[in-house]
């Protein structure tokens, strides 16, 4: 499963969306661990994601 798939499924892409556009990368963390995603790679998903965020559709 995707990440965007995950999301998704948990109801969070909006919220993750939300936190993307507001450069919150706290939030964005929360809302991948409360997704199973591992701390470790929930902040280095994120930290990519705002480093690039037109790569990412942000």
């Amino acid at each position: 499963m995707t990440l965007n798939e995950r999301l998704v499924a948990c109801g969070f892409l909006d919220g993750w969306d939300d936190a993307a556009r507001d450069r919150n990368r706290e939030q964005m963390i929360a809302l991948l661990i409360e997704a199973a995603i591992p701390r470790e790679q929930a902040e280095r998903t994120t930290d990519a994601v705002l480093k690039n965020p037109g790569m990412y559709g942000i």
